[in-house]
């Protein structure tokens, strides 16, 4: 099969998917954002939404996400988890691993994650994640959106200002979309039913163990502006970024990470 045209099918992706998962799947071809679409829906019913495009896709900290048609895969995965709003800080890092397992186990040995979720390889950009909660009676209604770089785009890192990387340059041959999709939906699954059982305690592990920055020292951006710089450590209690600064161990609960290089 041509990758060039490798379209989204929602029948392939339930078969890829196997028996037990109790998911729907939708392919749409074109759509503002999968994530605001099944938010603006009133159903709680575990549901993939896929879109071949996405003309308002959002990233983390309200930055667009731009991919060409063909070129990624970006979807959605609504859910409802049993714990509430406060116990699901911890969320973002389990989807991180959950994304980077199954891309992994797929062969993509160098993929990672920056803190907390961006999926990241060789040092460049690989995905991102979005995720958008909701109270719900008796938890949490989530959105988890997924976006991935499938194959290069030439222009794309000047056009972005950032190193970026695609899957194709980590897996040949290229795995079609459709069983990728499929992989990552099983392992968000699998992953999210640990972590309401057990909490951040479930990947924090894995998480560390795949940080690409472990050991490195950051300059990350606080919500207000103001900039901190250590050693990274791993992860706090509430899972917030651990520093350690010259005035000592910090928890960095929301920032951005600026830059990074050896300690």
């Amino acid at each position: 099969m041509n990758r060039l045209h490798d379209p989204l099918d929602a029948v392939a992706i339930a078969r890829a998917l196997g028996g037990g998962a109790a998911l729907e799947v939708r392919v749409v071809d074109a759509c503002t954002s999968t994530n605001a679409l099944l938010l603006a829906e009133s159903g709680h019913a575990p549901m993939l939404l896929a879109s071949e495009l996405q003309t308002a896709g959002r990233g983390r900290r309200g930055r667009r996400w731009l991919s060409p048609r063909g070129a990624g895969l970006t979807f959605s995965l609504r859910m409802r988890l049993a714990c509430g709003l406060r116990q699901s800080t911890g969320l973002p890092l389990a989807v991180g691993v959950a994304a980077a397992r199954a891309l992994r186990a797929l062969g993509a040995s160098d993929v990672a994650l920056k803190w907390p979720n961006d999926l990241m390889a060789r040092g460049a950009k690989l995905g991102g994640v979005l995720i958008e909660t909701r109270p719900a009676a008796g938890g949490t209604r989530a959105v988890i959106g997924i976006g991935l770089n499938c194959r290069a785009q030439p222009r794309a890192a000047a056009r972005l200002r950032r190193p970026v990387i695609a899957l194709e340059q980590l897996l040949a041959p290229l795995p079609a979309r459709n069983l990728i999709a499929a992989r990552l939906a099983r392992a968000l699954l699998e992953t999210l039913a640990h972590f309401e059982a057990r909490g951040l305690e479930a990947v924090r592990d894995d998480w560390d163990a795949l940080h690409a920055d472990a050991g490195r020292r950051l300059r990350v951006r606080l919500a207000d502006g103001r900039q901190v710089t250590g050693v990274a450590a791993g992860l706090a209690a509430d899972g917030a970024l651990r520093l350690l600064t010259r005035s000592g161990p910090r928890s960095i609960p929301g920032a951005q990470v600026r830059s990074a290089r050896a300690a």
